[in-house]
């Protein structure tokens, strides 16, 4: 793990030098403590917040007294470095002209820029707004920051509407999938390879499942005027102890990408359906999130923004706010494409065109 220097932030500069900087911060999940240290220190002087820590999760906001209050909120963490000679999306950051490189360009590095720009440069907007920057948002459900915040000062999240900052290429993206993973197990019976017929090869019994993945027709699903496109795929595979035994157990862990008319339970239903037969074990789930789009200040955001709304494929945190019955939405710079890739990059121009949407509708 790479230990990270402490590193100032000029909130004040330009917010595509400002995401630059942030890259250069490297911050893997699990390593987020000196990008954490780098957002305290630059908005414990703002005078018009009140500032509090929890863990690596950094929380600010306004109390003036608005008659509605947003949340703007965005993960310090990213995926690990790509492992790939050349690949420019890792750290540090590094220009094309416009193009800035680096590991968190597009998710989601460019985004935290434009809350700490937004933290200090708006010190009475029109709506009271809390900043949440926090932690583990790559990793399993169970570690992520945002749900420890939701347990530990819940209060902090109490709003009327919640922007995320995640990739959307500047248009507003609503609700998102729900995501869960199984282990489909097949058991077989151990013998030496050169006597076969005395044991029973798992990794062989696991064909059928490939079989009916790879034959599976992905529903899109109409929700609240949004269509979510679902998917089904074998991610991993593992099985096997020596190249001379006949593997005993073979294990493909499973993700289903589900649309958020259903719940964790209903997705699980359907999963066991199509692989009857099989040993399934749900591992990990999270609950997607309808649009909401219809309250109004989440169409007062659309309409600002300007943009038709489109639907969230990905599991995002906007399904957190949901389940806390606060509508959200996606809406931050960069292609989600990008995302994770080794040459992952953002243009300069749009994460300025972020801020500068988001400076209107908060001004």
């Amino acid at each position: 793990m790479i230990q990270t220097p402490s590193v100032e932030l000029d909130l004040a500069s330009d917010v595509a030098q400002l995401t630059a900087r942030l890259i250069d911060v490297e911050s893997v999940s699990g390593n987020e403590a000196g990008i954490a240290d780098a957002v305290e220190r630059a908005l414990r002087p703002l005078q018009h917040l009140e500032v509090v820590r929890d863990g690596d999760c950094v929380l600010a906001r306004t109390r003036l007294g608005r008659a509605e209050r947003v949340i703007l909120a965005g993960h310090l963490d990213t995926v690990p470095l790509p492992t790939t000679a050349g690949s420019r999306g890792t750290v540090p950051s590094t220009w094309e002209g416009d193009v800035l490189f680096g590991r968190g360009a597009t998710d989601m590095k460019g985004g935290v820029a434009v809350q700490l720009a937004l933290a200090a440069a708006l010190t009475a907007p029109s709506r009271d707004i809390t900043f949440i920057f926090y932690d583990h948002e790559e990793v399993e459900a169970s570690l992520s920051g945002l749900g420890r915040v939701a347990v530990s000062h819940p209060e902090w999240l109490e709003a009327d509407f919640a922007v995320l900052l995640e990739p959307t290429d500047g248009t507003v993206e609503g609700g998102c999938n729900g995501t869960a993973r199984f282990d489909v197990r097949v058991t077989g019976k151990a013998s030496h390879s050169a006597r076969a017929w005395m044991g029973e090869n798992a990794i062989h019994g696991a064909a059928e499942i490939l079989v009916r993945l790879r034959d599976h027709e992905p529903a899109t699903v109409h929700v609240d005027g949004l269509d979510y496109r679902e998917s089904l795929n074998a991610v991993k595979i593992s099985g096997g102890t020596a190249g001379n035994v006949i593997p005993d157990s073979t294990v493909i862990e499973v993700n289903y990408r589900f649309a958020p008319d259903k719940t964790p339970e209903q997705a699980e239903q359907y999963v066991r359906a199509l692989l009857e037969g099989f040993s399934v074990e749900r591992t990990d789930a999270a609950a997607g999130a309808r649009p909401g789009l219809h309250h109004p200040a989440a169409a007062a955001f659309v309409a600002a923004v300007g943009a038709e709304p489109k639907p969230k494929y990905g599991w995002t945190d906007v399904a957190r706010f949901s389940a806390l019955g606060i509508p959200a939405v996606n809406f931050g710079p960069g292609d989600a494409l990008l995302a994770h890739t080794d040459d992952e990059h953002v243009q300069a121009d749009a994460v300025r065109a972020c801020l500068r949407a988001l400076t209107t509708w908060l001004s």
